[in-house]
């Protein structure tokens, strides 16, 4: 029997992750791939062509047929067909038909929405049809989820929570603002400001470590990560009402070191009325890739890919086996 697929694609600013995913939502994952910007925005595009390529032929090898869609996560401003504007890749104005092989129907999506949208159709945000989708990782973005569709906003900034300001008359983010969430709350800012205060070099991970065992100066740097991440979520609960936040990126592998302090902080800014519940992502580094490979599915017609998929094997099955 003849299977379809799409290729789902996740472009990151220094590399992609990419797999196969049938209508069904199996899942057939290929090692990552770098994007080779310090070659230059020309660069990237033709290795993200050769890897959605590599992703095709592997399909095509495996199942007997070329892939129906192509869907790919990509940072920046961007719409359904095109790459408008990234600066942690230099590109302006890419088409997808520059990014897959020629003749196969693709679309668009940016990285972080996409992400939100797989944890929406079948993640951590499933039974929620109004949450926030926070990864936290080098930076801070925002995917803000409304009945069930990512939203963008009016000319696709929405969701920058990273560049709120929580105090004004703080540190210069390199985005040009003052006091701006990212800056404290990252995972890159964690270790800059730590090696700032210490003198030592440490990963976010080892700042975390490092605070759970008592260290005052981790302690002091992870404690104003929290406090800025609740000064932001605090104002983003009160304006749009989230039924529930979802944390995600390599710092929510800190779990509850992470969420529940930073549930008691953001319930202290809440005076009259309950903080929505955080809850830790769960598809982890692999959003981005099954998000895109729904909007594969999209760009093959089927609009309602994914609402039937689930997630009841270990996510480390994900590397060469299905979400079935």
């Amino acid at each position: 029997m003849t299977v379809t697929y799409v290729v789902g694609l996740d472009v990151g600013g220094t590399s992609m992750k990419g797999g196969l995913v049938t209508r069904h939502g199996e899942v057939t994952s290929l090692e990552g791939r770098p994007t080779g910007r310090e070659n230059g925005p020309e660069a990237v595009v033709a290795a993200v062509r050769a890897y959605a390529g590599e992703l095709a032929a592997l399909g095509t090898a495996r199942f007997g047929t070329p892939p129906t869609g192509v869907g790919l996560a990509v940072p920046g401003i961007v719409t359904s067909t095109r790459a408008l504007y990234s600066t942690n890749i230099g590109w302006r104005d890419v088409p997808a038909a520059a990014l897959v092989p020629p003749g196969v129907p693709a679309r668009l999506g940016h990285d972080v929405r996409t992400g939100g949208l797989a944890e929406s159709l079948f993640g951590a945000g499933r039974d929620a049809g109004d949450f926030l989708f926070l990864p936290i990782g080098t930076g801070i973005a925002g995917a803000v989820v409304i009945g069930g569709e990512p939203y963008g906003g009016a000319q696709g900034w929405g969701g920058e929570i990273g560049h709120a300001p929580v105090w004004p008359a703080g540190e210069k983010c390199a985005c040009g603002q003052i006091g701006c969430l990212e800056t404290y709350a990252s995972a890159s800012a964690l270790a800059r400001r730590f090696e700032a205060r210490s003198g030592l070099v440490a990963t976010a991970k080892d700042v975390v470590a490092l605070a759970a065992g008592g260290d005052p100066v981790a302690r002091k740097v992870f404690d104003e990560a929290i406090e800025a991440l609740a000064i932001a979520l605090a104002s983003y609960v009160l304006l749009l009402d989230p039924s529930l936040i979802v944390i995600g990126g390599g710092l929510s592998e800190a779990g509850p070191a992470l969420l529940d302090p930073l549930g008691s902080r953001l319930a202290a800014r809440l005076a009259f009325r309950e903080p929505p519940p955080l809850r830790q992502a769960a598809l982890g580094v692999h959003a981005g890739m099954l998000g895109a490979a729904v909007l594969g599915w999209q760009a093959a017609g089927v609009g309602d890919a994914g609402r039937d998929w689930s997630l009841d094997v270990p996510l480390d099955v994900l590397k060469g086996g299905t979400v079935s």
